[in-house]
């Protein structure tokens, strides 16, 4: 389900695409609302999938620091994020990504990545695993 999942621009929150047509996408919110709503070509929509996180020498998926956080917490995250402090925030993404490039990842970064990662985790939204790599691990067993 992760695959479907993507952000719009000037938009808050999480939504799944339903459908796609010739000029639209129909989505639907991933919070507890599960509002739908048509999205246009003219809306800038990324898909979760496509984004990644600089680090020192590589980019890493989201969907694998999403994965690094579920390993630590199993649950959302402890804290509240309007009350944490900006170096709270930092140092607790920095336990999860230790090498992540403190140039390029600003704050408002780590704060929509905890936003996000709460809004999946409260709605069940928790197959962060790709595919080919459970396969692999499957194999392995």
């Amino acid at each position: 389900m992760f695959e479907r999942v993507l952000t719009i621009s000037g938009k808050p929150g999480l939504y799944r695409l339903v459908s796609s047509g010739r000029n639209m996408f129909v989505v639907e919110a991933v919070d507890a609302s599960h509002k739908r709503m048509p999205v246009y070509n003219s809306d800038k929509v990324v898909m979760l999938d496509d984004i990644a996180i600089y680090t020192d020498t590589e980019e890493v998926p989201l969907r694998n620091v999403f994965k690094a956080i579920y390993d630590k917490e199993q649950a959302v995250i402890p804290f509240d994020l309007k009350m944490a402090t900006p170096e709270e925030l930092v140092e607790y993404f920095e336990g999860i990504m230790p090498d992540y490039d403190r140039e390029r990842v600003y704050l408002t970064h780590i704060k929509k990545i905890y936003a996000w990662y709460n809004i999946l985790v409260a709605n069940g939204v928790v197959d962060f695993v790709v595919e080919e790599e459970a396969a692999e691990e499957e194999v392995a067993e």
